[in-house]
């Protein structure tokens, strides 16, 4: 549970509410004498209790209002074209698919109160709840997820993510304009019955459902004012919250949606997201009590975070791996395997995960993050000593035509955070020792940066991270795959293309797995991308924030918060 209890040097008394579900925790509060100063000594000068949640550990605050950083500012709040974790988080209180998650991530009935799966396993027949509704009181019905869905597809709507869909009867034909939107496999049999065709067998199908792309949008909102119906004042949503308010670079105020069909069991009457890409002034918003929530934390001061607020920091394994994409449809990198392999080679894995980070991320030299039973096999050069991986790298880096005397310059662009900076000042540094590299670092605003990257035109190097869309080894192995949107690498192989084809039409299994594993092995010979580690989730979360649980998924929904009581006494 993300539950804790606060050992955090503060400047003030906290006035918000808060604390343990299960129990009374006493937090002992310290304050600073220098509170704008870095957090470098542990010196008090106050002792504060702070009791959580009352005599029974559970009393709720007078004001249910829950505070997070989430990074950066959405690009859009359009559930089919968004990208990016930013706008996942809040869509994922905004709306609501067929199929939603537990606290714990476990899939749960959404706006779906059941479905069943025909014997060859290539047809769902959802049951829509009666009691579903939009957030202006319409009822919601079958046809409004087949229009959402064909409009998921519908090239007109310049969706980076419509690829996800291809497991759906034509999807793929749709996408690339040779059918009509008309065509997908999905029908209203009735009122609240909506039937899904499957092109085959998909293992992941449930799992794919909790994906915004899937998320239903309200046909009569989206017909009216078109691109605008994401705008606050226009916004017709089905998830426990609705969009109140939206300052571009300051704060989007969702508001508690009464209409949501499961509203008994919400408890937030608001929520705000803070759109902080400094971790460093997250961390003091959180340290002043404005944030209850971080969706990071900034490396330098991690230790410091360790020692003194311990039982806020909330690390967890997370679906997701962190890499460095080549611009494979440009030179220096079209076509030249070998100064890939060079470049891959002289980074030193482990300074990035033990020194320059420190959270417990994990060296990747694979892609694909170990799910279930999916455990990628990593190439031969991963054994050997970082010494010999370097040696190795100056043989491929001359192979490519360059050499100390002669060396590649390079521009590696990321978007704006002190902890992506880090990682690239640490990278350009092993590159220059190794093999005389020169690079420039060039960093962008998050919506610039997604689109200097599609449109693969300035890009020699970018910053890549992908978290997975479902608890499956397809959600990274498709993002590479020739067709798919997100492929801002570039990359095309037919080869790799094909076993991607071939995982498609096989059940889950060994045999599935297989193709999945050859597929990789492809990939990681031509050598794309650079994986550089495995992430963890890392949260600052206050103690009087409850209902939060740790998942793979680091997906978090605001319906299942509660924010407990806080009474502040002195002690001698």
């Amino acid at each position: 549970m993300y539950i804790g209890t606060d050992g955090s040097p503060q400047e003030t008394t906290n006035k918000k509410s808060g604390g343990n579900v299960n129990n009374r925790i006493i937090a002992l509060i310290f304050g600073l004498a220098l509170f704008g100063c870095s957090p470098s000594t542990d010196n008090e000068t106050a002792l504060k209790e702070i009791v959580i949640g009352g005599t029974s550990g559970t009393e709720l605050a007078e004001d249910q209002v829950f505070r997070k950083n989430n990074g950066s500012d959405p690009g859009t709040l359009d559930p089919h074209r968004a990208e990016g974790v930013p706008a996942s988080n809040v869509l994922r209180d905004l709306y609501e698919g067929l199929v939603s998650e537990e606290a714990n991530g476990n899939y749960i009935p959404g706006v779906a109160e059941s479905w069943t799966i025909s014997d060859d396993g290539k047809t769902y027949r959802f049951k829509i709840r009666e009691n579903a509704l939009w957030s202006n009181g319409d009822r919601i019905v079958a046809e409004d997820f087949v229009f959402s869905l064909r409009r998921s597809v519908d090239p007109k709507t310049l969706s980076n993510y419509s690829s996800m869909l291809y497991p759906i009867k034509n999807a793929r034909d749709v996408v690339l304009g040779k059918l009509s939107p008309e065509a997908l496999g999905v029908s209203a049999e009735s009122e609240k019955i909506l039937l899904i065709e499957l092109q085959e067998p998909t293992p992941y199908f449930i799992s794919l459902l909790t994906h915004s792309t899937t998320y239903p949008v309200h046909p009569a909102s989206v017909k009216k004012h078109g691109s605008a119906f994401t705008r606050p004042e226009n916004m017709v949503s089905n998830g426990a919250f609705t969009l109140s308010n939206w300052r571009i670079q300051d704060y989007i105020l969702l508001t508690r949606n009464k209409e949501y069909w499961d509203d008994a069991n919400t408890t937030l009457s608001q929520v705000y997201y803070y759109p902080l890409d400094n971790p460093d002034a997250s961390l003091r918003r959180y340290r002043a009590n404005e944030l209850d929530f971080t969706d990071t934390t900034p490396s330098e001061q991690l230790p410091w975070i360790k020692r003194n607020l311990k039982e806020e920091l909330k690390i967890t394994p997370y679906f997701g791996s962190y890499y460095y994409g080549f611009n494979n449809t440009k030179p220096p990198f079209k076509n030249n395997p070998d100064l890939r392999m060079a470049l891959s080679l002289a980074v030193n894995r482990s300074i990035i995960t033990d020194i320059v980070l420190g959270a417990g991320q994990i060296p990747a030299f694979t892609f694909v993050p170990p799910v279930k039973e999916y455990q990628g096999k990593e190439p031969a050069w991963a054994k050997l000593t970082q010494e010999e991986r370097e040696r190795l790298a100056m043989d491929f880096y001359l192979q490519a035509g360059y050499s100390m005397s002669d060396p590649l310059s390079i521009e590696i662009i990321y978007n704006t955070s002190e902890n992506h900076k880090r990682v690239a000042l640490a990278v350009a540094s092993m590159w220059k020792k190794t093999l005389g590299v020169e690079t420039k670092l060039r960093n962008q605003e998050w919506k610039v940066f997604l689109e200097t990257r599609r449109l693969q035109e300035e890009t020699e190097i970018f910053r890549g991270g992908w978290i997975g869309d479902y608890d499956d080894p397809y959600t990274f192995s498709e993002l590479l795959h020739s067709e798919n949107e997100m492929n801002h690498s570039g990359y095309k192989s037919t080869k790799y293309d094909a076993l991607l084809k071939s995982a498609s039409l096989k059940p889950a299994g060994k045999d599935r797995l297989n193709d999945l594993l050859k597929a990789e092995q492809i990939m990681l010979s031509d050598m794309p991308v650079i994986p550089l580690y495995f992430y963890v989730s890392q949260h600052l979360i206050k103690p009087w924030v409850s209902g939060l649980e740790g998942n793979v998924m680091d997906h978090h929904y605001s319906k299942y918060v509660k924010i407990l009581k806080t009474e502040t006494t002195s002690s001698e």
